[in-house]
């Protein structure tokens, strides 16, 4: 049975009863069983099968929910799920009080007819751009799995269940790059939206100013959908996402880091998929954006990441610190230091750099970069030294933590061929304009799947 469905392909399949969400929930549920031991941290066997099977008995009725009413899908391990612990991919947080209810996109894609199979495995507190779990293991990219390679971080058993067919789509969070990354080293698509655009009642924050929530799938469509959904916004799944003219549209590419320290195969694939783009009418325009190599000297301290996830861990840290991952806790330390005067003169300096960077870019469609400038690093080098560890942590997270700062909305498109190491190219816009970007990456995602 095939497996590897878009959403749009699974609502055709259900309406058509070619294929019911209790038949897809069973083989997803073994697959997890059989080899998802370091991709979910928590599975809910007997809830997904009864949700299932009422969703199948309204798709028989003709009741559905919605296109997307018994789909399966899997949700990072940092959402609240009623009566059960949020763990976030630690082991610190075990006896902590249960959920009093699910967070709200949770709810809201429960109330859609989606089908929760279980809490997807990623970094510890989300902290992280490659995935790497000690408690619970490290998912693995599908590429060259006999190498292994990372899956990228931090929502990495997100990315792995939809790469691998246990789940049909996946949520996550995203305030570095974490829904992006790993979409990028899995071969899938994955938005981060502007971030007040879904609630994050119910989703243990990282960053409050950066965090955003969404989804990874295997389309831009999915996402559309996804996102409709967690917005709160279920009537534009009625409404198809039009698809933008790619002729005369007009990418900003910027000269400034986002092409640095780009492997061969990244370089290569990407410089090639650009090429694709501009045969179908689109225009790339090299422009200088010197804000960007300013990000370094704005967040050496640590950042607001480094500050926010102090004030939320440091009580957690003073107790059960011990439990933590060593490079996690480390990283959340860095807070510590930055005074609250600190913190907001970051904050000004963030609001006059968005400012500056809109500025430049509003007259483009679109800023275009690779999501990540390397293929899936090997793991093993990664667990042998922290340096190697902090270094490509850094250079993984470097351009799609762009977009966070620039409280934009973004999405990671597959540009390879089938077969290839995966690589991503990554669209991105200012701040609400999440629907014309959605609209405009599905051209782009037309351009290049018929290549």
């Amino acid at each position: 049975m095939q497996t590897d469905l878009t959403l749009a392909q699974w609502s055709k399949a259900q309406h058509t009863g070619q294929l019911t969400s209790t038949e897809l929930t069973a083989i997803m549920l073994e697959r997890i069983e059989i080899t998802g031991d370091t991709v979910f941290t928590r599975i809910f066997r007997e809830q997904a099968l009864s949700a299932a099977l009422a969703a199948d008995k309204r798709w028989s009725k003709g009741v559905a929910l919605s296109p997307i009413d018994g789909v399966p899908i899997a949700v990072k391990d940092l959402f609240d799920i009623e009566g059960f612990t949020t763990r976030a991919g630690s082991v610190a947080l075990a006896d902590a009080p249960v959920a009093n209810s699910d967070a709200m996109a949770v709810q809201r894609l429960k109330q859609a007819g989606a089908v929760v199979l279980g809490l997807t495995n990623m970094t510890e507190f989300a902290y992280s751009g490659l995935g790497i779990n000690p408690h619970y293991g490290t998912p693995l990219s599908p590429w060259d799995r006999a190498t292994e390679r990372v899956a990228g971080g931090s929502s990495s058993g997100s990315a792995v269940a939809v790469s691998d067919g246990m789940a049909v789509a996946a949520v996550g969070t995203d305030t570095g790059g974490s829904v992006r990354i790993p979409s990028a080293f899995c071969g899938l698509t994955g938005f981060k939206p502007t971030a007040r655009r879904v609630s994050l009642q119910g989703a243990l924050p990282l960053s409050t100013s950066l965090d955003s929530i969404g989804p990874l799938a295997r389309s831009v469509n999915c996402c559309y959908w996804l996102d409709a959904v967690m917005a709160g916004t279920p009537e534009r799944l009625s409404a198809p996402l039009g698809s933008a003219v790619l002729k005369g549209r007009v990418f900003a590419q910027p000269n400034q880091l986002v092409l640095e320290g780009m492997d061969a195969t990244v370089a290569r694939t990407y410089e090639a998929a650009c090429q694709i783009l501009v045969n179908a009418g689109a225009r790339i325009e090299a422009i200088d954006l010197p804000e960007l190599s300013q990000l370094a000297t704005i967040n050496a301290a640590g950042g607001l990441t480094a500050v926010e996830s102090w004030a939320l861990h440091q009580e957690w840290l003073a107790k059960s610190g011990d439990r933590y991952d060593p490079r996690v806790a480390g990283r959340i330390r860095r807070g510590q230091q930055i005074s609250v005067a600190d913190h907001q003169s970051l904050v000004l300096k963030r609001r006059d750099w968005i400012e500056r960077v809109s500025q430049k870019i509003s007259g483009f469609d679109a800023l275009i970069m690779p999501t990540v400038p390397v293929v899936p690093p090997e793991l093993s080098p990664l667990m042998a030294s922290d340096e190697v560890y902090a270094q490509t942590n850094l250079l993984v997270l470097r351009n799609p933590s762009v977009i966070n700062f620039l409280d934009g909305c973004s999405i990671s498109l597959p540009c390879h061929k089938p077969g290839e190491a995966p690589v991503g190219l990554m669209l991105s816009a200012i701040a609400s304009e999440d629907e014309r970007l959605l609209s405009l990456a599905q051209s782009c995602e037309s351009a290049l799947t018929n290549q």
